[in-house]
């Protein structure tokens, strides 16, 4: 049995509700050992507690120094800041890591597998602002700060590197506005190649490009890129444009990573607009999960969730509306839970190649059968991987037809074969008349 991992949970607003839930059913589907403490924050912190970040939402993070949240709203006037970041703030999450990868083909991009990693306590978001009256008119000049420092600048860096080579990418492409922001972003480019040159250099390739040729070769040719590291603001506003090369943002999940916490998200908002309405696309939190996972290395896991979403969404085709499909966050669930059951099932009954625990055999041949693939001999260890994959394959209607039949539809065969006492089958004996 896994061991238990405590962890915060904030449900957030909007249609945060909907898709947190649907997330926490593909996780119970999983068996993630999570003991969640749910928690209030956005505007149903402020309905609870008068905050839209309650200091009983900071605790819990600060005691289980994990959480998974929905998007929270942060409330128009009445001097409250934003509630993202905040929680950046008071944890000290330094790397936002917002990976995009191409889960549905065929569109204009395809085949996107990158990652952006954005600085996220300095820069221009640090909330250092002030309007200068002018006679009569109090709004006369606006003023806005940023600050980066050197100390910064290494950190995220480090982060962005070393995350880069541990995760076999190949290329680290700095992004900047140093030829404008000399000292803001100078700072920062310069930086990237002292650390570079000092440390990593032989290890992984690294570039650099003004931000705004960025976006315009990210439209163009996205595949020369493979890890984006960058400053806060150019950050957000880059990781948006790469979302978009996969789907949208409803694809996009967010790690806010620190030295005394780690905080997954979607990268979407609350989106008011169809709260309630059950139309939600859940994908983003759900692969944020999945980050989750993987941040508490439980990959197996995560593996798993990544590709149930995969084989819902183009072998299932069960689809949200944002995806040209027509699935409600609720059909959508339900789809990708009987996926990650159906695999777990698959998996034991074919985990075990002995005479005295036959149902293995019965379900190879059946998927085998089933798809009209088996063309020759082979020996039960190899018969029972090919049908593994073949398992892996079939539409969750399909698999649920295939666990409630596979005995009888394999009886006559095993009779007349013998799998676990011969370990081999008739030649062509499954090939389609």
């Amino acid at each position: 049995m896994s061991k238990r991992i405590p962890a915060t949970l904030i449900a957030g607003d909007g249609i945060g509700p909907e898709i947190v839930d649907a997330t926490l059913a593909a996780l119970d589907a999983l068996g993630a050992p999570f003991d969640w403490d749910r928690q209030a924050a956005g505007l149903a912190g402020i309905q609870a507690a008068g905050d839209p970040l309650p200091q009983a939402a900071l605790d819990s993070i600060r005691k289980t120094r994990l959480a998974l949240k929905g998007p929270l709203e942060t409330p128009s006037g009445g001097g409250y800041r934003s509630s993202n970041v905040r929680l950046r703030e008071e944890f000290k999450l330094y790397a936002n890591l917002r990976p995009a990868r191409t889960i549905v083909p065929g569109g204009r991009f395809d085949k996107i597998d990158l990652v952006v990693v954005r600085e996220n306590l300095e820069g221009l978001y640090i909330g250092h602002e002030h309007y200068v009256q002018i006679d009569d008119d109090p709004h006369a000049v606006a003023m806005a700060t940023g600050i980066n420092t050197r100390a910064g600048c290494r950190h995220i860096l480090e982060y962005a590197f070393e995350h880069a080579i541990a995760t076999g990418r190949k290329k680290v492409t700095i992004v900047h506005k140093a030829n404008i922001m000399k000292a803001l972003t100078g700072i920062f480019k310069e930086t990237a190649e002292q650390m570079y040159e000092e440390k990593y250099k032989g290890r992984i390739a690294m570039e650099s490009v003004i931000v705004d040729a960025c976006a315009m070769k990210l439209v163009l040719n996205p595949w020369q890129f493979d890890m984006l590291v960058t400053t806060n603001l150019f950050g957000d506003i880059l990781s948006d444009l790469v979302a978009g090369l996969v789907g949208g943002l409803g694809m996009a999940p967010g790690a806010n990573i620190g030295a005394d916490a780690a905080i997954f998200e979607a990268v979407h908002g609350s989106a008011p607009d169809i709260a309630g309405k059950g139309i939600a696309n859940p994908i983003a939190l759900m692969l944020a999960a999945a980050m989750m996972l993987d941040h508490c290395r439980l990959t197996e896991m995560a593996t798993r969730l990544r590709t149930a979403i995969d084989q819902t969404l183009n072998i299932d085709q069960v689809r949200t509306g944002d995806l040209g499909g027509r699935a409600g966050t609720a059909q959508f669930t339900q789809a990708l839970v009987s996926r990650i059951r159906g695999v777990a099932e698959a998996a034991t009954l074919l985990s075990d190649p002995t005479d005295d625990q036959p149902g293995w055999a019965d379900a190879v041949v059946s998927a085998l059968v089933k798809r009209r693939a088996y063309h020759g001999p082979t020996d039960a260890a190899g018969l029972r991987d090919s049908a593994w994959s073949l398992v892996r394959d079939l539409s969750a209607e399909d698999a649920e037809k295939f666990f409630a039949g596979y005995q009888r539809a394999a009886r006559d065969v095993l009779q007349a074969n013998r799998i676990g006492q011969s370990d081999r089958l008739r030649p062509g004996f499954l090939r389609p008349s």
